[in-house]
């Protein structure tokens, strides 16, 4: 070329591009440290789901991405925070996102109102799910990567629950959730709102008599050791909502952000899996652990608890109807 200055011009940007390309390749390539926090101790089906995500991710990036698994180290009300504030990158946690970021649609978490998890998917993935996702993203800072079944929440205690009469002055440890302490209250319990860590030790010393939660909670917090009946009240189908924090997210790039995503929805579908196939071995695990068993009357407690659950529906949820919800 007979141009010199045409000839420099090429041989700058021919080292420019020399120099830049391992920049741009390393940040293509940069490692990302992922924290992935949960309420709930292991054995745990959230926490096995976060478990299963950080196997697949560490695989599918070549070891590039990592997870870190915080599991049982704060309550559902401090992790729903510090994944809203960016603290960790995503929560894998109970209904707390829905409760606080889209109180009006906590329905999807509350006693009696979800026939089945198969119902649930129809209304979560439905026009109420669509408008309950994008209030948690406005008002929470948060997207929803996915959801998974827990199985049905059972009633603990020490005395066997039969029927209505049977909760009449039980002390009910329950969440710190108001609707839910509203239904209980109706069917005649004496609510203990108790923060999750605080589960065992407020059984163990009597300061509530009597609990609520999935049988993998029963398990993991060792329930059995402190409460020797299991009532199968069948009264919420539990599900575990996994969030990420927005800011996170977008700082992905667009095929992290695939890789993600895809992960977690692989993690959850194996976790739902797994938990509808684990529900008699966790029951069978808890009477080999001394609990008995008792069936009572689910249908005569459920037309017991009708009356608040519908008028939450015109108080709490006033953006639909229980009729409404039980038609799809």
């Amino acid at each position: 070329m007979k141009n010199p200055v045409i000839r420099r011009l090429i041989l700058a940007l021919a080292l420019l591009v020399t120099a830049l390309g391992p920049l741009c390749l390393a940040q293509q390539q940069s490692k990302i440290n992922i924290i992935a926090a949960s309420p709930f101790k292991s054995p745990h089906i959230l926490v096995d789901a976060a478990e299963t995500f950080a196997s697949i991710v560490r695989t599918e990036s070549g070891g590039r991405i990592s997870v870190k698994v915080i599991a049982g180290e704060s309550s559902e009300e401090d992790v729903n925070i510090q994944c809203a504030q960016g603290l960790v990158d995503i929560q894998l946690t109970g209904g707390r996102p829905v409760e606080v970021f889209a109180p009006q649609y906590f329905f999807f978490n509350a006693p009696y109102v979800i026939k089945d998890y198969e119902h649930f998917l129809k209304v979560w993935n439905g026009p109420l799910g669509e408008k309950a996702k994008n209030q948690v993203f406005m008002n929470g800072s948060m997207i929803s990567l996915g959801t998974v079944y827990r199985g049905l929440r059972q009633t603990t205690s020490n005395t066997p629950i039969r029927g209505p009469a049977d909760l009449a002055g039980l002390k009910l440890r329950l969440p710190v959730v108001e609707t839910w302490i509203t239904v209980w209250k109706s069917l005649g319990t004496q609510p203990v709102p108790v923060p999750l860590p605080e589960l065992y030790d407020s059984l163990k010393t009597g300061r509530a008599e009597a609990s609520e939660g999935d049988l993998t909670q029963i398990v993991s917090f060792k329930l059995a050791e402190v409460q020797k009946e299991l009532s199968l009240t069948n009264h919420l189908v539990a599900v575990g909502w996994v969030c990420a924090n927005n800011g996170f997210y977008a700082r992905l790039s667009p095929q992290d952000q695939v890789l993600v995503t895809t992960a977690m929805h692989r993690a959850c579908a194996w976790a739902t899996d797994k938990m509808k196939a684990s529900e008699n071995d966790l029951l069978n695990q808890l009477k080999a652990a001394g609990m008995r068993i008792t069936q009572p009357d689910a249908g005569a407690i459920r037309d017991k608890a009708k009356q608040a659950v519908e008028g939450l529906f015109k108080t709490a949820w006033p953006v639909t109807t229980w009729a409404e919800v039980l038609a799809q």
